[in-house]
């Protein structure tokens, strides 16, 4: 009997132990991964453009370090990638018209596409949101901020992917 005592004891203790060392471990984890991000700091930004009678796309996507774009026709079975490395001032430029705080307020509109029309899609995400709108232009008081983002955009890509 004491046997069996001792080694229910031993399994009490071991289960104890290890819940403690696995919920500090948790917190530490998720205080660290909190504390480095600056939850409304930009990590991420797309425009896409995708629609029409023949299925035209353009699709750019910016991090800090580089931007992808892509462009085709699904009619004429056409598609062509780009990329590139950016340094951090050049991304600065790139999301310096975005205001993080009135990325609320824009409004998207109904899709295009459904009368061969062409759907423009911003999507902005930060650590603690993804904002996405469509058809945002028809916002004139916020969508401003967008527009400027594109102009900047326009400047490092090549003259085909504008």
């Amino acid at each position: 009997m004491p046997t069996t005592k001792k080694l229910y004891l031993k399994i009490l203790f071991s289960i104890l132990l290890l819940s403690a060392l696995f919920s500090c471990d948790s917190k530490k984890t998720h205080e660290s991964s909190v504390s480095h991000n600056n939850p409304y700091e930009i990590t991420f930004v797309s425009v896409s453009e995708i629609g029409g009678r023949l299925g035209s796309y353009r699709i750019i996507k910016a991090t800090k370090d580089s931007v992808f774009a892509e462009k085709g026709m699904t009619a004429g079975k056409t598609h062509k990638e780009w990329a590139s490395a950016i340094n951090s001032e050049t991304w600065k430029k790139l999301i310096s018209s975005v205001n993080i705080t009135d990325l609320d307020h824009i409004k998207s509109s109904p899709s295009q596409q459904s009368v061969d029309g062409i759907d423009e899609t911003f999507q902005i995400r930060t650590p603690k949101k993804s904002h996405i709108y469509v058809n945002a232009y028809t916002d004139t008081l916020h969508y401003k901020q967008l527009e400027q983002f594109k102009e900047q955009l326009d400047k490092i890509l090549p003259k085909e992917y504008q």
